[in-house]
């Protein structure tokens, strides 16, 4: 398995690390190639660390290709998986979006022309080529409208997967007791409304619009309610918007955390602006909570908001003074009971946790055709 940086609260790394431990439960020996690591390696893990590095990401992400296929021609691994897009894999689990698509959307096609765009469009078109043969995860059917609109023939490769949220992530009977542990730790009280984002990398998750649509609401409701921000990455850019917004002491930065579930027990609404995510994991934790979401549909599992009548999705173009009116009306919204208990019958309706096992029989498949001369 080929991932670039495993840490613990990333949604492809969670993926990743889900699909390993299936594959060893399986009886399967799994050996990664990262360039990073934080925490620890499960028992049965061989780890390779890749010893390369460079300035710009594209040309790491490059030597790191280098190192790992002159690596693996010295090993006799049945299939090579790989979790970004890359030359050289048997099957590859579609984290990111169609990077072409992303390009058409932006009208960056001055950018197609410089060096690291044309990295990361040559890297897509080894797995989606017409002449590849690699064999594609994908999360949600945007991925699917956009990879095969870019890359015709493609179709027969793509396997959708369903979703894999963990079942720990389920709400248990303690909710009400969990809900006011939480909020009598952090100092709430019973009527403050409570916004939730969950993720790292705050700029693509749009946490800057979350800020503007808080700033935004009536004085008396801003006054009453308060962003809960947990995720990696840097904060110091957010934190002076916020302060130049006024709502400086309205927005909390709680870090990365494995205990998200108490979290959605205490909150009132979740809130996922992104610009752009192939799934969103989180929002599927928060619907199946009983929380009220709202996204914008440039998330991949924004569907599933709509299809549990469990919120309501921002549509593109996306406009700031759209998020902000939802997040207003969301927020005193007498739909907020049906939005809840909309979201807890959604888990009985749908397939919320088999990633793992379609994923396994996906890559035993693959290994299988690998084997078999052409």
């Amino acid at each position: 398995m080929l991932i670039y940086k495993y840490y613990p609260y990333g949604g492809q790394q969670r993926d990743f690390m889900r699909i390993a431990l299936r594959c060893l439960e399986a009886g399967h020996q799994v050996d990664v190639y990262c360039l990073s690591w934080q925490g620890d390696v499960p028992d049965g893990i061989v780890r390779h660390l890749v010893p390369v590095s460079a300035i710009s990401r594209h040309v790491l992400y490059q030597r790191y290709t280098e190192w790992t296929q002159a690596a693996l021609k010295k090993q006799s691994y049945d299939v090579v998986v790989g979790f970004s897009k890359m030359p050289g894999l048997d099957v590859h689990f579609a984290a990111d979006p169609c990077f072409a698509e992303r390009m058409r959307r932006e009208n960056r096609f001055i950018s197609r022309y410089l060096p690291r765009y044309q990295h990361f469009l040559r890297y897509e078109q080894a797995v989606f080529g017409a002449d590849r043969r690699t064999q594609v995860m994908i999360l949600s059917p945007q991925q699917q409208k956009d990879f095969t609109a870019h890359y015709p023939g493609c179709e027969d490769r793509l396997h959708m997967l369903p979703p894999g949220i963990s079942r720990d992530r389920l709400p248990g009977d303690d909710t009400e007791a969990v809900r006011t542990a939480v909020r009598d730790q952090y100092q709430r009280t019973p009527d403050e409304l409570l916004i939730l984002q969950v993720g790292s990398g705050f700029r693509v998750k749009g946490l800057d619009r979350s800020i503007r649509a808080l700033a935004a609401l009536p004085a008396a409701l801003r006054q009453r309610a308060r962003l809960l921000v947990i995720g990696q990455g840097r904060t110091t850019k957010y934190r002076r918007l916020a302060r130049r917004l006024g709502v400086g002491d309205r927005v909390e930065f709680l870090g990365g955390r494995d205990d998200v579930p108490r979290f959605f027990a205490a909150c009132d609404l979740y809130l996922n602006p992104a610009h752009y995510e192939s799934a969103g994991y989180t929002i599927i934790e928060a619907i199946i909570n009983g929380m009220p979401v709202l996204t914008t549909d440039a998330c991949g599992y924004a569907f599933h908001v709509r299809q549990a009548g469990a919120g309501q999705v921002c549509p593109s173009p996306f406009r700031q003074k759209d998020l902000n009116a939802r997040l207003h009306e969301m927020l005193i919204s007498s739909d907020r009971h049906n939005w809840r208990s909309n979201g807890l019958a959604y888990v009985d309706k749908v397939d919320v946790f088999g990633m793992a096992d379609t994923a396994l029989a996906i890559i035993e498949s693959a290994a299988r055709l690998e084997q078999v001369p052409v």
